[in-house]
């Protein structure tokens, strides 16, 4: 057993402590990451703490902010609805084709039918049916001061709602009529809107009234313009016919006067012939056979004229088309009772069109607005405007219309072919002009090539 040395005992312990402090000075980075780490996980967590409780607070004021949106879409979304209904443009027809309520053959009809509306009207404000209030009020303690409250509000609410009816009723067009409706709707539950902290409405039934008064005042206004169309119709048949029966006419006298002329040209020739000799003789021979035949021509054109004059429906249906105004495949098939019916097909081709019509086929009858019928009835489908029936053009081909040409038994051979003459010069020297201008060009600025048109 050694002897205690205090003296190395201290040695000893201070080269542990150098040892010691030189382990820590080895190891001091490491251990100021760890406490760096601690300490930045503690900041991280922190700031999760505080990004959390952003997000909940973004979310909070998002979710605010949609139902903000929402609300004031809804009512953005209506003012523009209403705006819509006011404006009721043309261009924003979004109601649809309107489908006809009533069905009335004459406008005097509709015209009674809306009396019929409008009485009811009165009666149902007469009877106290356009107007309801469950609620018994008082005003100062007096029932009776309540009642007369409630129907003063009721007037007033009616004749606002009257008032906006009858402004939608004027202006209601084939155009509008869906937005009209949707006006008259949107009105009611606005005028009801004001009544409601007295619980006082216009009934529904009193709406509907309002309502069948604004379709029927449509109804009415479309019916007179069929009306007017048809009356324009007959009206332009019957100038045809007047000037048909003046031709006749005409025709009649002019065939007369012939018919008188070669009476007395043919009498005299044959008092002539009575005295003439030899070769004299011969040459009246002649000549009077030439003033028979003209005779007999100037006589069956005068039982033609009579004939004409006397058959009010015969004349000739025509079957047209104008490849340079309307394109291929459009016909026009009308009727005309000119004794020169070619007279009417080129008033038709004065000023009406650019370029001269095309006839496929002149078909003559006893009944010809009869005939006229029958063919537009067969090609019904085909008509190129649907709503003016007087229209007389349809989308078809030559070859449909020969069939039911043919169909009908009538003894007609229609020309298939359409000339189009002025249209297809007009192409020539529209394609001739344009080859000239581009030729000029590209000699005055090298090789530039334009569009083929018309310059």
């Amino acid at each position: 057993m050694g002897i205690f040395n205090p003296f190395s005992e201290n040695k000893r312990l201070k080269s542990e402590n150098d040892e010691l402090k030189e382990s820590l000075n080895k190891y001091k980075d490491i251990i100021d990451i760890n406490s760096e780490v601690d300490k930045r996980k503690a900041d991280i967590g922190i700031l999760i703490n505080k990004i959390s409780a952003l997000e909940k607070e973004y979310k909070e004021r998002d979710f605010a902010l949609n139902t903000e949106y929402v609300k004031r879409k809804t009512v953005y979304d209506n003012l523009q609805q209403e705006i819509s209904l006011l404006e009721s443009n043309l261009e924003d027809i979004s109601y649809g084709l309107y489908k006809p309520q009533y069905n009335y053959k004459t406008s005097e009809e509709y015209k009674q039918r809306l009396e019929k509306i409008i009485d009811e009207q009165k009666r149902a404000i007469k009877n106290y049916k356009a107007t309801y209030c469950p609620s018994e009020w008082k005003v100062g303690g007096s029932k009776n001061e309540g009642r007369k409250m409630i129907k003063d509000y009721s007037k007033l609410m009616l004749r606002a709602f009257n008032g906006e009816c009858d402004a939608v009723i004027a202006k209601v067009s084939w155009n509008n009529i869906g937005t009209m409706e949707a006006r008259i709707k949107k009105s009611h539950e606005a005028v009801n809107k004001l009544g409601a902290h007295l619980q006082i409405t216009i009934t529904d039934y009193y709406s509907d009234l309002k309502l069948q008064e604004l379709r029927l005042d449509f109804e009415l206004q479309e019916k007179l313009h069929q009306e007017k169309e048809e009356q324009r119709k007959i009206r332009e048949q019957m100038r045809e016919e007047e000037k048909a029966q003046k031709e006749a006419e005409k025709a009649r006298k002019e065939a007369e006067e012939e018919e008188s002329k070669s009476e007395r040209a043919l009498q005299k020739a044959n008092e002539e012939m009575e005295r003439a000799k030899g070769e004299e003789l011969e040459q009246l021979k002649g000549k009077i056979k030439l003033l028979e035949e003209n005779l007999k021509k100037a006589h069956e054109l005068k039982e033609r004229a009579i004939s004409r004059a006397q058959l009010t429906k015969s004349g000739h249906v025509y079957i047209i088309s104008n490849i340079g105004s309307f394109g291929e495949a459009v016909y026009k098939i009308g009727m005309t009772r000119r004794l020169e019916p070619m007279d009417r097909v080129n008033e038709l081709g004065d000023a009406s069109v650019p370029f001269d019509f095309d006839v496929h086929g002149l078909i003559y009858s006893e009944n010809a607005p009869e005939l006229e019928n029958n063919l537009h009835r067969k090609l019904e489908s085909k008509r190129v405007n649907w709503v003016n029936l007087r229209s007389e053009f349809f989308n078809t081909t030559i070859d449909e219309i020969d069939s039911i040409v043919k169909e009908l038994n009538l003894n007609i051979q229609l020309t298939k072919i359409a000339e189009a003459r002025e249209y297809r010069e007009t192409a020539s020297l529209k394609k001739a002009r344009c080859e000239a201008f581009q030729a000029t060009e590209k000699e005055s600025k090298g090789d530039v090539r334009f569009p083929d048109v018309l310059i």
